[in-house]
């Protein structure tokens, strides 16, 4: 039921804002964390993204819950490895954020790519991927999670996507923004938009 809820209150915000294995999940967390100052024991708030219990699996083959990246400001996309057409030029958009970040700070900052295509994209083609694309950095993550976990998390980040051929996807270009809590902040949609606005989003959250 409070799953139900959560996905109930944080779909109605987004109708206004769319347009705008080794270690343990305890010790991975907190690694995740080291830099933060955010309290993990405090109640999160009730439209945290960290709320909802789904499991994913990180490009290192590292087991995770969402609620493993609180206390980071969390840059997040949703794309597929296989994507010749817009992934391409929405990791181009992500390196131009992530090059206007002040190198201080990029430890206070995870940008993260969900895949939409978890079949495909394993830990290995992940791990792959991320080494193509000269995204090996500790502020790098690619993440794969069941089918189920998948859809519900696109539909929080109001990303719709659709299997058209074996290895085709039609899918929304949407960059998301989170705060330390897990709340969404700021989104970003189109591919190649000016994106003042989402990397002062992420200095604003940064320097708070």
């Amino acid at each position: 039921m409070k799953k139900l809820i959560f996905l109930m209150s944080i779909l109605g915000i987004l109708g206004s804002c769319n347009n705008s294995g080794g270690e343990t999940k305890e010790s991975k967390g907190k690694e995740i964390a080291e830099n933060s100052e955010v309290d993990l024991n405090k109640e999160l708030p009730e439209l945290s993204i960290y709320n909802l219990p789904s499991n994913w699996t990180t490009q290192d083959n590292e087991n995770i819950e969402l609620e493993d990246l609180r206390g980071n400001v969390v840059v997040m996309v949703m794309i597929y490895t296989s994507c010749k057409a817009a992934c391409p030029r929405l990791l181009a958009d992500m390196r131009n954020i992530e090059k206007q970040i002040p190198e201080e700070d990029l430890d206070k900052v995870k940008f993260v790519m969900v895949s939409i295509d978890p079949e495909t994209d394993t830990p290995q083609r992940l791990n792959a991927f991320a080494k193509e694309n000269q995204m090996e950095d500790d502020h790098w993550m690619f993440l794969r999670g069941t089918p189920e976990d998948t859809r519900e998390f696109a539909a929080v980040l109001a990303v719709s996507y659709k299997k058209i051929s074996p290895i085709d996807f039609s899918h929304s270009n949407i960059i998301t923004i989170f705060d330390e809590e897990g709340v969404m902040v700021h989104q970003q949609e189109g591919l190649g938009v000016d994106n003042k606005e989402t990397v002062g989003a992420i200095k604003e959250e940064v320097g708070d």
